[in-house]
């Protein structure tokens, strides 16, 4: 992208739905983000706009330069699932879990509605660019607790692996319900050792068929 957003298309890329990326504006508006490559309109009705994996770079690439990171959806509006070992740890609690089950149905609709035979059982193409939040967001939905500052639970963190992130968890258990979870979740997972530590990981990465 060579050129920067006008303000009325920045408001509309930020506004989008955070899990789905659902794009709302006018025709003229949504057309013009099409134009650019930032978003695609539905081939089936309601025909609705989505952003594109470039949209959602642009987003971030945006967020990036804010001087905090985005951690507190309750304040923010902004949902991001927990990867682990976030500071300050975000607050847990009732409406924290309706946002993540809600963020999960999103997901959900987005694979029916982007995967092309709209499967739901495996990833779609948002969550193979946004792989650590995909698989932070699998496994908080499901229970699972993310890790805080002296306090043990996962922690998903990106591989030099293209399609691959790292799943820790200190108890062997949790491990492994992890793995149970993402596989649920359609995501291909493998259990390894450190060689320096000897700690047990997951590697996991989005099914394809």
């Amino acid at each position: 992208m060579t050129r920067p957003l006008t303000a009325a298309q920045r408001r509309l890329v930020d506004a989008a739905d955070p899990g789905t990326g659902r794009l709302k504006g006018t025709p003229a508006q949504l057309a013009a983000l099409v134009k650019r490559g930032l978003a695609f309109r539905h081939p089936r009705p309601p025909h609705d706009h989505f952003l594109t994996p470039a949209g959602h770079r642009a987003r971030e690439a945006e967020a990036e330069t804010a001087p905090e990171p985005v951690t507190a959806p309750a304040a923010t509006g902004v949902f991001a699932a927990r990867v682990g070992g976030e500071h300050p740890a975000p607050e847990s609690g009732p409406a924290r879990l309706r946002e993540v089950r809600g963020a999960w149905q999103g997901m959900l609709e987005l694979r029916r509605m982007t995967n092309p035979d709209g499967a739901t059982d495996r990833p779609c193409g948002w969550e193979r660019s946004h792989l650590a939040q995909a698989a932070a967001l699998a496994l908080e939905a499901a229970g699972h607790r993310p890790a805080t500052d002296g306090e043990g639970g996962y922690r998903v963190r990106e591989t030099p692996q293209p399609e691959a992130v790292a799943v820790h968890e200190p108890d062997g258990e949790a491990l492994r319900a992890c793995a149970a979870t993402l596989e649920g979740a359609g995501w291909q997972v493998g259990e390894y050792t450190e060689p320096r530590t000897r700690a047990r990981y997951l590697l996991a990465s989005p099914r394809r068929v």
